[in-house]
């Protein structure tokens, strides 16, 4: 099982975007059983708050229902995770700052993913929830062929057992 962690600065728009793209990726692709999808925030500025409204009205809008309360990252959760996908370049500074530089190997840019490389711009600041949406749902999808690609011999055997 692939343990997979999208990580944002407040983990209520654009992390917890990721998890409900990614989970439902996964499930439709028929693999969900080889994943566990979570999503953390860099900072506890927004801990235990739920996924921002204007997000919750683009997952809607798009036929997810999702719910989720913002959680802080610990060093725990970086051991247990195969892959990190965090959002910007900040996360990705916090990240290696919280880690003392350790685990670098797993921690990825969503942003790397798309067919133009880039940050996935946090919404809070742009306003434009669609777009971001779009961007993670394009990444994510990246993603997950990656994977399927690059551990193919893996899903082969969950899909037999």
């Amino acid at each position: 099982m692939f343990c997979i962690t999208f990580v944002c600065l407040g983990n209520i728009c654009r992390s917890p975007m990721a998890e409900a793209v990614f989970s439902r990726l996964v499930e439709e692709r028929g693999v969900a059983q080889s994943f566990k999808v979570n999503s953390f925030a860099t900072s506890d500025c927004e801990e235990g708050n739920a996924v921002y409204p204007p997000v919750q009205k683009v997952l809607r809008e798009n036929g997810y229902n999702f719910s989720h309360r913002a959680k802080k990252i610990t060093l725990s959760d970086v051991k247990n995770a195969d892959y990190i996908l965090v959002m910007d370049g900040m996360n990705y500074a916090d990240l290696t700052r919280m880690t003392g530089g350790g685990y670098a190997e797993k921690i990825l840019k969503l942003g790397d993913f798309l067919p133009v490389k880039s940050d996935i711009d946090d919404p809070w600041y742009t306003r434009d929830f669609n777009r971001t949406y779009r961007e993670i749902d394009v990444a994510c999808r990246a993603f997950l062929n990656f994977l399927l690609d690059k551990h193919s011999q893996a899903f082969d055997y969950d899909k037999r057992h």
